[in-house]
């Protein structure tokens, strides 16, 4: 018993020890040491592993972020212009054009009305709700209003609809107000080529 006590105390510190040499007295025991002598045998030891542990990767943390819910855009009641009438014929010599608008309810902070002639942007979108067109060219055009927020965003639009301008031709305001000497090459309907001769 004794000896298998030794040697478990021999096998347990040889980590720290460099060798482990054994022989037997003079009294018939087997004795572990670790210094060589006269007939002692070096006990062969266990080689230790040097290959370190794996290393455990933890897991990655995954963290979610609370995406903001973004609140839904205002709804209007309703956008609607107010003039010119749809379908409306409208007789101005220069080609303007007043478009006037309502909402409701009114304006909120951060948004602006929008004109559109012809399926384009007829002016630049402000809060103001009366948009004054000029030089419209002659015939038939398309209006829509629309109400965006501060990204451009599209709120509310009207349904397009027709509008009919007029404008009087140069030889139509030559024949209400004739052409005198003076007015040749001051006004367009009295260009300069069409001035008569002096006798």
């Amino acid at each position: 018993m004794r000896y298998w006590a030794l040697l478990w105390l021999a096998l347990s510190t040889a980590s720290a020890q460099a060798a482990v040499y054994t022989y037997v007295d003079a009294n018939g025991n087997r004795v572990f040491t670790d210094q060589p002598g006269q007939g002692a045998k070096r006990v062969p030891m266990p080689e230790r592993s040097s290959s370190a542990a794996p290393a455990t990767v933890a897991p990655p943390r995954t963290s979610k972020v609370p995406v903001p819910n973004k609140a839904p855009a205002m709804r209007y009641q309703m956008l609607r212009i107010l003039g010119p009438l749809p379908d409306t014929a409208v007789r101005e010599e220069d080609g303007s054009l007043i478009v006037t608008l309502t909402s409701e309810p009114a304006l909120q902070p951060n948004h602006r009305y929008r004109l559109l002639l012809d399926g384009e942007v007829a002016q630049a979108p402000g809060r103001s709700p009366v948009f004054a067109l000029s030089n419209v060219d002659r015939g038939t055009h398309s209006l829509a209003a629309e109400i965006i927020d501060q990204d451009d965003h599209v709120i509310e639009r009207t349904p397009a609809q027709p509008v009919h301008l007029q404008r009087i031709s140069l030889i139509q305001k030559r024949r209400v107000h004739p052409c005198r000497n003076a007015d040749y090459g001051v006004r367009p309907e009295c260009p300069l080529k069409d001035k008569p001769e002096d006798d």
